[in-house]
């Protein structure tokens, strides 16, 4: 007789995937659908969350109807980290989601730095960056206060969800720990940032474990086909989800994802942040913490450059492109982009910066900078794990997930500029995988987070080229200061406020 299932649902910023996992980690069914993010505003990054809603419920109606309700154990959530929106007291929306790519709060974010930030961002874990909660919050405070008088509760998308399934608005402790608001140290909400953000405890969500399980109610049970009470276990924000999908829970195995944006985060056993604030820390289940760092640009620097340097290669050319950035060497002739073309985050953590080629010449053609645009990415990730190992965390070994992970030019970037092996597993797993293993673990179907996540496996390991390790060695710390160095050119481009567009 088959055994039992726990369906994911994996709430993503531009897409949410459903799968239904069995103990082994096979996936049985699965269902995916995206879902628009509005920018109705400059620096405004926005999404309709009762469309995010009916995605997630019609997503796992299909699953559940594919592998039947009789052997679904539990459904466990992850999703995007650090989506903002207020409610009611009835518990409707008063603003759309506000995601992590929202930048609104440039302004806000630059005077908590200049004060009260790196206090708060050791405390809390959180970087003091325009994606953070708290920074948002203390915007609408000052631009929307008469929404903030109407808002009964804030809360971000994945509490949005456990409302409708569940009938109670909680928060895990993993988004919580991402929202600027909650001291690790207690894992309660800090009162420093609750003020600092105009908001009260009684605004925010319950805290509560990852592996807390809530019932599903009636209403959402029938619109899914699942019995009503079938457990929900809360689970976490999709970063620290996806070192549990792709097995990098012992210490010194980091886990680096690369989509659209990218991060590399390890696994510890204590919250901890580097005395200058160039990591997170985020809670991922009891005893267990994820430090790390995300960059705001990843996959979508070679989408910019498919589209603004090789536009002839038609859309949806990707290999077409990485095998002309495949023609110029390592290194791209001297060649050196800062790939900021949304701004940025780790490790400085401000809005700031944008893109820049330096050191372009005659001798440099398209392969050079579209290869210049990937080898930026690269080396942005591996200052994050310089950083990473100046909080003190040792990283011997890196687990690639993504879908960047697919190009074969894109691995041996990564395990030149890191300058170790990059194991790439069997099929893609990340934070949908994640949230199952944490919901088998709620629910009792497994033993220990650490040996299921441990049986992930390897199928292939990119080894580092000794020769392309050392040129990228050597211009790691030339991108390093590069930002410091146009830091003032940034400030002043951004005081001109140009417009991109030709007045009609």
């Amino acid at each position: 007789m088959p055994g039992p299932l726990v369906i994911a649902v994996d709430v993503g910023t531009t897409a949410t995937k459903v799968v239904a996992y069995e103990p082994s980690g096979r996936a049985v069914a699965e269902a995916e659908r995206g879902y628009p993010l509005h920018a109705p505003h400059p620096g405004h990054a926005e999404q309709d969350p009762e469309q995010i809603r009916a995605t997630v419920e019609s997503l796992l109606a299909e699953v559940v109807a594919a592998v039947g309700p009789g052997r679904v154990a539990g459904v466990a959530l992850s999703s995007a980290m650090h989506t903002l929106m207020a409610l009611d007291g009835d518990g409707r929306p008063l603003t759309a989601l506000t995601s992590w790519a929202d930048t609104r709060a440039q302004a806000e974010a630059d005077e908590l730095r200049a004060g009260p930030g790196l206090a708060l961002h050791r405390r809390t874990g959180t970087p003091v960056h325009p994606m953070s909660p708290l920074v948002r919050l203390r915007w609408f405070a000052r631009h929307a206060p008469q929404l903030c008088d109407r808002a009964r509760w804030w809360c971000g998308v994945k509490e949005y969800l456990l409302l409708h399934l569940t009938g109670r608005l909680v928060v895990d402790h993993s988004l919580a720990s991402a929202s600027g608001l909650l001291d690790l140290a207690s894992l309660r909400w800090d009162a420093e940032a609750l003020a600092l953000a105009g908001v009260t405890a009684e605004q925010l969500p319950e805290l509560v474990p990852t592996t807390q399980a809530l019932p599903l109610a009636a209403a959402p049970a029938a619109r899914v086909g699942l019995p009503t009470g079938t457990p929900v276990v809360v689970g976490g924000g999709d970063g620290p989800l996806a070192n549990l999908g792709v097995g990098a829970v012992r210490p010194g195995m980091a886990a680096c994802s690369l989509g659209t944006s990218g991060a590399l985060r390890v696994v510890v056993d204590r919250p901890v942040v580097d005395p200058a604030g160039r990591v997170f820390c985020y809670a991922l289940a009891p005893g267990l913490w994820v430090v790390g760092g995300a960059v705001t640009n990843g996959g979508i620097v070679m989408r910019w450059a498919l589209e603004a340097l090789a536009p002839d290669l038609g859309p949806g050319a990707e290999e077409a492109l990485l095998a002309l950035a495949a023609q110029a060497p390592p290194g791209s002739g001297g060649l050196l982009m800062a790939p900021y073309l949304m701004s940025e985050r780790a490790p400085r953590w401000t809005s700031l910066g944008r893109g820049a080629f330096v050191g372009l010449t005659r001798e440099h053609g398209r392969p050079h900078m579209v290869r210049a645009a990937i080898e930026g990415v690269a080396l942005q990730l591996a200052l994050v794990l310089d950083s990473m190992r100046a909080a003190g965390i040792a990283v011997d070994s890196v687990r690639g997930t993504g879908g960047v992970m697919r190009s074969a030019l894109w691995q041996q970037l990564l395990a030149d500029a890191f300058a170790m092996p990059l194991d790439l597993l069997d099929g893609q797993q990340g934070s949908g995988y994640g949230a199952a293993i944490l919901g088998m673990r709620a629910l009792g179907i497994v033993d220990s987070l650490e040996a299921t996540a441990a049986a992930v496996r390897v199928v292939r390991t990119v080894e580092p080229v000794p020769a392309h390790v050392e040129t990228y060695a050597r211009l790691r710390p030339v991108l390093d200061g590069l930002y410091d160095a146009l830091a003032p050119t940034f400030a002043a481009l951004r005081a001109l406020d140009l417009p991109t567009l030709p007045p009609r």
